[in-house]
């Protein structure tokens, strides 16, 4: 059962998707009051408005995005071109290390977990802070849908670190490698705060 701290607000929503706000309040009428409906509608509201990394569909082949659709949201029509897997080029494999680590950690409660694994996966080849890539409004939305979904990461997470940085420190320490960064750090707004000095 959630507490009232994990819970997600709304009042963002206008904030940060001014031109989407009239879509968010459009999926959550039609949500079907599951766990992660209000988390998914933040990332299709950013997607539609250009505001993450994700494309169209969230990064998934278009039957599982319309599975996921019609679990969270019956009978919605998302008014975007068909979903598409992203070509990923040479950072394939590292979506494919990336995705077995998430499957690997699922709550195993909802059958959306492995939509939202691919999904995270894909938002990781992005150049800002998860939350940013994957269109959510606050660093806590992040950290409710890890917590949510994939608690066992969310337990080793035991210094709340940056989760893209965690993600791939994971990553690192299967293979032995100690000094590890996420590959698009370099280009973040934040990258002296997350590698300077402490």
């Amino acid at each position: 059962m959630e507490t009232a701290s994990e819970t997600v607000s709304a009042p963002r929503a206008a904030a940060r998707q001014p031109e989407q706000g009239g879509l968010y309040s459009l999926l959550m009428a039609r949500a079907a009051g599951l766990p992660n409906d209000d988390l998914l509608a933040r990332m299709l509201v950013s997607q539609v408005g250009g505001q993450s990394v994700l494309p169209a569909g969230l990064g998934l082949e278009p039957g599982a995005f319309r599975e996921l659709m019609n679990r969270h949201f019956p009978g919605f029509v998302l008014p975007a071109p068909l979903s598409q897997a992203p070509d990923l080029g040479e950072r394939g494999i590292e979506w494919d290390d990336l995705l077995g680590l998430l499957m690997q950690y699922r709550a195993g409660n909802d059958a959306s977990e492995d939509s939202l694994a691919l999904i995270v996966a894909t938002a990781c080849m992005g150049g800002d802070h998860l939350w940013q890539d994957l269109g959510l409004w606050a660093r806590t939305d992040l950290t409710l849908l890890m917590r949510r979904n994939f608690p066992g990461l969310t337990a080793l997470n035991i210094h709340d670190m940056k989760w893209k940085k965690f993600l791939y420190k994971q990553l690192c320490d299967r293979a032995g490698v100690y000094v590890c960064r996420s590959p698009s750090c370099e280009v973040c707004v934040d990258y002296a705060k997350c590698f300077g000095p402490e």
